[in-house]
């Protein structure tokens, strides 16, 4: 089946007892035992397993092309899961660009347990002179969160598995509508789902696909279930909903960027546009080879300092100023101020989250706001 088909059918049965042509949301915490003291039905206790969340993992991995996947209560606690899955002194070599919530996590959480090196992925010879007998993941993030930068996961690949290393890709910015990281080579998938995939900013979650269903995964499986940082079965319920209309909502998301990145280009208060989908994007031929779409996402630079750029995310009518990406509204922000002081986003950068509103009233919001400078 093709992917629009995927997104509303794979996670969709008729209910055997209602004849229900929508999955019921099941909120109950405990099941049933048999007579036997087992479980014919395949649930025992919430935190294990629930019919929704099963839904929702079964939609995630076909679109993604998956063996299986896990859900989570966020982002945070999918990546945090997989840096938990490996042993103390493993090295973990992630982008120098790396979304910084996970970027800290590293740091703050796995500081003195594991060792790890942020480096610019985009450069083979600087990722093959980091690579240790005891490196044992390579983080990947395409495209970036700011900056937008593209790293080559066939490559990078190439060079992990040739050191029987791990290559988890997070995925989040582009979709299994935009990229697909697993058929690229990549050994999982990682997305935050409150971005893209949920798509109205009212729910927070996270996801972790895998490529083979192998010993590491029932390693995932295990810290997903004992640690319990699931989501509720609403939030899997509406989740699952708001993934049917993925593929259409990108569309909406893609064109949209595409042209208010296309005009930013053009206006005299911008230094920069950052933008996969722009022919003077510096990594455009790989994005062209890579990317299924070049994603709704774009960040640009005003000619100015972060003074400035703070005074054009808050003076957009349309554009909210807030934190987040991937709702139907569309969003502007600030990152440098959001990431703390050893962010590696210039100060004059804005990242842009582009909405499914009408592109003339996003482009006229863009220009009442540049007129503030």
């Amino acid at each position: 089946m093709k992917i629009e088909t995927l997104a509303i059918h794979a996670a969709n049965y008729t209910d055997s007892a209602s004849k229900a042509v929508v999955q019921p949301l099941v909120l109950s915490t405990t099941f049933e035992r048999d007579e036997d003291g087992g479980y014919s039905k395949g649930f025992s206790y919430s935190r294990a397993d629930n019919p929704n969340r099963r839904m929702l993992e079964t939609v995630l991995a076909k679109l993604e092309g998956g063996a299986d996947a896990a859900a989570f209560s966020s982002g945070n606690a999918a990546g945090m899961t997989v840096f938990q899955s490996f042993q103390p002194g493993t090295h973990v070599i992630a982008p120098n660009d790396m979304y910084h919530g996970l970027r800290n996590q590293l740091k703050s959480l796995f500081n003195g347990v594991l060792a790890f090196d942020f480096i610019d992925l985009t450069d083979e010879q600087t990722l093959r002179n980091h690579i240790k007998p005891t490196t044992g993941l390579i983080w990947i993030e395409t495209p970036s969160n700011p900056l937008l930068k593209l790293t080559d996961i066939r490559k990078v690949v190439q060079i992990a598995h040739q050191h029987y290393i791990k290559v988890v890709c997070d995925n989040t910015f582009a979709t299994p509508i935009g990229q697909q990281p697993l058929s690229l080579g990549a050994d999982m998938v990682m997305h935050s789902t409150t971005k893209y995939l949920g798509g109205h900013s009212d729910l927070t979650g996270g996801a972790l696909i895998t490529a083979r269903e192998d010993d590491w995964w029932e390693r995932i499986k295990q810290i997903q279930q004992m640690g319990g940082a699931i989501p509720s079965p609403t939030d899997c319920y509406w989740l699952t909903r708001s993934i049917k209309t993925l593929p259409y909502r990108m569309r909406g998301h893609v064109y949209n960027a595409q042209l208010l990145a296309a005009y930013l280009e053009k206006q005299p208060q911008v230094e920069k546009v950052l933008y996969p989908g722009l022919p003077s994007h510096s990594q455009y031929h790989l994005a062209q080879d890579q990317m299924l779409n070049s994603g709704g996402m774009l960040s640009f630079l005003i000619k100015g300092n972060a003074e400035q750029a703070m005074r054009v995310a808050s003076s957009t009518r349309l554009f909210t100023n807030a934190t987040s990406l991937g709702g139907v509204e569309s969003l502007i922000e600030h990152r440098a101020s959001t990431e703390g002081p050893d962010t590696k986003t210039p100060q004059n950068l804005l990242r842009v989250s582009v909405g499914l509103e009408h592109i003339d009233d996003l482009i006229a919001d863009i220009d009442l706001a540049l007129s503030s400078l």
